[in-house]
């Protein structure tokens, strides 16, 4: 059976078990549209929630992004996992005792204020639909590569699929859904390592392959990249950093507490029936996400290796001198994941000195015995582009695995990106339709019309989503980064203090909100040079020397989070305390014991 064929038939019988699950739990009442009824078995619920939580960025981009930054992109899996840590051990158990169905619900009733829930509001759609570009893009590169159709039908389908079982099954649809897709994703990531790190290393586990000798060779395979890297011209593959430690360690504390300020993952442990279930589901999904994080960096350095091989044949195994005029390939002689990959955009090749190879190595180096050796060769640049959202896709196919593979792989992309879409759009139309339409401007909407008005508005964030991952704004790069920068910086301490400071008043947390998000939001902006004023564009008004002690707009959010907690504080100081029926709340609510029935009550 050829590639093609395959990978339509896994994509198909993924596509069609979802909307099955999807007409099977079909939500009937807003609990189990909101909520999945709150009877979700915890073993369950932690499957579910690491499908949620690990997202296109997980899958597709996060290998990718530790391929090209080496031992820097650990950042990821560290913030990323302690991030989750930190909400199942702070915040989750908490929330799911206060029985309600969404952040901003939460957010409104501990601070005695729909001001407060209104800006929760707003910060979880700008949170929410940042994030969601990366989910759309992420369909989009899948669907261009594997079904042979343009990023922008792939956008449709994707958004048609998420229809189908976001809009009529809800959070209890959405559930079973995300079981499915973890199973999906779990394989699609898996088997392919298991594959590589044997033909590698001779070594089964990805894990342990990382850390073991080339098959054949007495050398380690981190050791060998760590030279073929250097020799052309990159950093060292296991100790280079992505700009000053400060900039990784706020990074890395800006991914951590905006992983624990997502709304889509906390409302997941609103689905289970009790305080101690949310503990054990969070427990579970930690087992669940560690299986994808601990095979991320061998899927990064064999992948890596792969490349290079291709590349550059020879040079990996047989150590030859990666500027020999023989080292680089004929751009005739590529082979044919190449030419697929080069019909989607994401890999391209320019001859600038007309040799008809592919020059490969950084020609932005400072080593200068790099760049005479390139000169020396007649190289007048690199030649080759390569995406780094491509490198687990493209993975088996680079290392020549069967078909069923690569469309093993193909459907896990998709159901990565599928699943934490639908999460969002859940987070999103919540937000709308019970946080706005029925705490605030229709308190007495019955439960068959609140539902109708969750699904209308799912359905609207929806078209939202898709129009952002056709049109995606000028600073789409590193947006899933920037997602969880806003959601540090603006939700992550309400929430904190909503459960930690009883004293907390509705006033410091509402100008902690807005400080938080408004100083994130600018420095973003002004980073990335999106200011217009009377017509005239500042392009990088704080980027570059003039940036904040170095600090990225990625990694900015941790910084927000500071000058929310702070304003907060300082607000609160010289505001009235709150009342003290709020104040019992609170302390109740921290007392591990017992929970309520999720009503979503307001």
């Amino acid at each position: 059976m050829d590639l093609q064929t395959t990978i339509y038939i896994f994509v198909g019988l993924s596509f069609a078990l979802y909307i099955g699950i999807a007409v099977w739990a079909r939500a009937g009442s807003t609990s189990e549209f909101y909520a999945a009824g709150g009877s979700v078995h915890p073993v369950t619920n932690g499957m579910a929630t690491a499908a949620d939580w690990m997202s296109a960025a997980s899958f597709i981009s996060m290998a990718g992004l530790i391929s090209n930054m080496g031992y820097g992109g650990a950042l990821f899996l560290m913030g990323w996992t302690g991030g989750y840590v930190l909400l199942a051990m702070l915040l989750a158990p908490y929330l799911r005792k206060f029985g309600k169905f969404t952040v901003p619900q939460f957010i409104g009733d501990r601070f005695y204020s729909k001001g407060a829930s209104t800006i929760a509001v707003i910060c979880l759609l700008i949170a929410s639909l940042t994030y969601i570009i990366g989910q759309m893009t992420g369909v989009g590169i899948a669907f261009a590569r594997f079904l042979g159709v343009s990023s922008d039908t792939g956008i449709y389908v994707g958004m048609a699929i998420v229809f189908a079982y976001a809009v009529f099954g809800g959070m209890k649809g959405i559930t079973y859904t995300q079981v499915a897709q973890y199973i999906v994703l779990i394989l699609a990531y898996t088997v392919p390592a298991i594959f590589i790190s044997l033909q590698l290393t001779g070594n089964p586990i990805p894990q342990l392959g990382l850390g073991s000798n080339l098959a054949g060779h007495d050398v380690s395979l981190l050791a060998t990249l760590d030279k073929i890297v250097t020799d052309l011209g990159f950093g060292k593959y296991t100790t280079q950093l992505p700009g000053s430690t400060l900039n990784m360690f706020m990074y890395t504390l800006s991914l951590m507490i905006g992983t624990a300020g997502l709304p889509h993952v906390i409302m997941r442990f609103f689905t289970v029936p009790s305080v101690k279930d949310a503990r054990s589901s969070a427990g579970w999904a930690l087992v669940f996400i560690a299986i994808l994080y601990t095979t991320a960096p061998a899927v990064a350095a064999m992948a890596k290796t792969n490349l290079i091989r291709t590349i550059t044949p020879g040079v990996v195994m047989q150590n030859t001198d990666p500027f020999a005029p023989e080292a680089a390939i004929k751009y005739d002689e590529r082979p044919d994941w190449m030419k697929r990959w080069e019909t989607t955009g994401l890999l391209k090749f320019t001859d600038k000195n007309g040799d008809g190879r592919i020059q490969y190595y950084n020609d932005k180096t400072k080593n200068a015995a790099v760049t005479e050796k390139a000169a020396a060769a007649g190289w007048k640049g690199n030649e080759l582009t390569v995406n780094a959202d491509i490198i687990v896709l493209a993975n088996p196919e680079i290392a020549l695995l069967p078909n069923w593979v690569i469309g093993l792989v193909a459907a896990g992309g998709l159901a990565a990106a599928l699943s934490t879409a639908a999460g969002l759009l859940m987070a999103i139309s919540s937000a709308v339709s019970h946080d706005l339409v029925k705490g605030i401007f229709k308190p007495d909407i019955s439960e068959q019309g609140e539902l109708r008005a969750g699904k209308i508005s799912m359905a609207v964030a929806i078209v939202i989503a898709g129009y952002l991952g056709l049109n995606p704004p000028g600073f789409a790069a590193g947006t899933v980064a920037l997602a969880f920068g806003i959601a540090a910086s603006s939700l992550f301490p309400a929430i904190m203090m909503g459960i930690f400071s009883k004293k907390m008043n509705k006033e410091g947390a509402m100008a902690g909100m807005i400080a938080g998000l408004v100083f994130t939001l600018f420095y973003v902006f002004a980073h990335k040079g999106i200011f217009f004023i009377k017509g005239t564009e500042y392009l990088g008004l704080i980027g570059g020397a003039n940036s904040f002690f170095g600090i990225t707009p990625e990694a900015i959010g941790a910084v927000g989070a500071m000058v929310n907690f702070a304003v907060a504080f300082l607000v609160d100081k010289v505001t009235a305390e709150p009342p003290a029926h709020i104040q019992a709340m609170v302390e109740a609510v921290r007392i591990p014991r017992g929970s309520k029935a999720v009503t979503g009550s307001h």
